[in-house]
């Protein structure tokens, strides 16, 4: 009753925030994203009828108390009810890239935990289904089921059994590279959650932002079958910032910008105005995400690495859906 699995988080195009569903986790809108390789976790689950509580290791620090600790022992019980089991759990968790920085290491990460989990327990699941049980950890999650371009699609169902994730376009249909502009160390102060929440409930301009998303998702699926690289740069620019928007207007307003993501900002626009093929995406954190074709990564690299706050740079291109593998004991 042991299985690893590796999933590799996305970042969204069209941009997940809000919720219409709290406990069940249902997204407020769909939203479209690309998995990432060069950016993992790797996950262990091992279900044991000898321990008297599930055991929870992330990065090599337990869990034993806390929101994050909750969250995988609520996500486990819906495995364990599923299998028809009690047995408690080992669950080990490594991340190669910064943990809660607003690089979606809850998507990978939930992804992982699920691939995991439901084989674990000898669950033979589509991976439709284990999208939906990924939703249920992380939202985002869902997304990291499959590889390449991904859809979310919120569904209309009050038991979330239709809000799970579609593939678009294979990892090997459009070679774009990202360039990821680490302005930060350390965990951001608002959480993903707590921020979209807060946002919903309060900002005046949340409702006028999820209403364009729909709109917003058919075009980026039109601008990726066509390998449209100044239409998805458009799309996906105004989803971000009219995302941020909504959060900055809420009351209090949240911001999770620093002065090197407004300055990245300002140099990636300058930059395609003189002629580099490039666009910029932000999650909820202060971290720019910045897409170009394969032949323009070294020179928009040198651009990023220019602007003062900028602490490292984390190259990643289409990658792959979450999957088992050989833990460490090759078993």
């Amino acid at each position: 009753m042991e299985a690893t699995a590796v999933a590799h988080p996305n970042i969204a195009l069209v941009k997940y925030w809000g919720k219409r569903d709290q406990k069940l986790n249902l997204p407020a809108a769909g939203s479209l994203s690309v998995t990432l390789a060069g950016l993992s976790t790797t996950t262990q689950v091992q279900f044991d009828e000898h321990l008297t509580e599930d055991r929870v290791t992330l990065d090599g620090e337990p869990l034993e108390t806390g929101r994050s600790r909750r969250r995988v022992v609520d996500f486990l019980d819906l495995v364990r009810h599923a299998a028809g089991f009690r047995y408690k759990a080992h669950v080990e968790t490594k991340n190669d890239f910064p943990t809660a920085a607003g690089l979606a290491s809850s998507a990978s990460g939930f992804a992982a935990l699920a691939v995991a989990a439901a084989s674990a327990a000898g669950l033979d699941w589509s991976r439709r289904r284990l999208s939906v049980l990924a939703r249920r950890g992380s939202g985002s999650a869902a997304r990291s089921l499959f590889g390449g371009y991904v859809e979310m699609k919120p569904g209309t169902r009050s038991d979330g059994s239709d809000a799970h994730a579609i593939a678009i376009a294979t990892e090997d249909h459009w070679d774009l590279r990202c360039l990821i502009a680490l302005t930060a160390r350390g965990k951001k102060e608002t959480g993903s959650t707590r921020g979209m929440l807060h946002t919903q409930e309060s900002s005046p301009l949340f409702e006028s932002w999820r209403q364009t998303v729909p709109g917003d998702i058919e075009e980026a699926r039109h601008c990726i079958d066509d390998r449209n690289f100044e239409g998805l740069g458009s799309i996906a620019e105004r989803s971000c910032l009219r995302m941020h928007a909504t959060a900055i207007g809420a009351d209090p307003g949240i911001l999770y910008w620093n002065a090197a993501t407004v300055a990245l900002i300002h140099r990636i626009r300058r930059a395609r105005a003189d002629g580099l093929n490039c666009f910029f995406t932000i999650d909820a954190g202060p971290h720019v995400k910045a897409f170009c074709l394969p032949e323009q990564a070294t020179d928009l690299r040198s651009l990023l690495t220019s602007v003062d706050g900028v602490e490292n740079i984390i190259s990643a291109r289409p990658g792959g859906g979450a999957h088992c593998t050989p833990g460490p004991t090759g078993q």
